[in-house]
């Protein structure tokens, strides 16, 4: 069976983005459990929520930071973007 490169190159470009939307999955799920330890310790302390607060932004951002770069990746992978 003889196979073109293209379609070769297709077919890993779509693996590809599917394995990178794995990143978009994990940065929801890292964010919502962050989000839900974060109001779990504001419960429990509430005189140090500013000082949680600040820490789940940060710990947010990053975690969505990693989302958006899988999801960037998955794009790029989508519409062959060659360099």
């Amino acid at each position: 069976m003889n196979i073109s490169s293209e379609a070769f190159v297709a077919g890993m470009s779509a693996i590809g983005a599917g394995l990178a939307a794995i990143a978009c999955i994990g940065g929801g799920i890292g964010t919502g459990n962050a989000t839900s330890k974060a109001v779990e310790a504001v419960s429990r302390q509430p005189e140090a929520s500013g000082k949680i607060m600040s820490t789940l932004v940060v710990g947010g951002a990053l975690s969505e930071a990693t989302a958006i770069y899988g999801f960037l990746i998955g794009l790029l992978l989508v519409f062959k973007v060659t360099l």
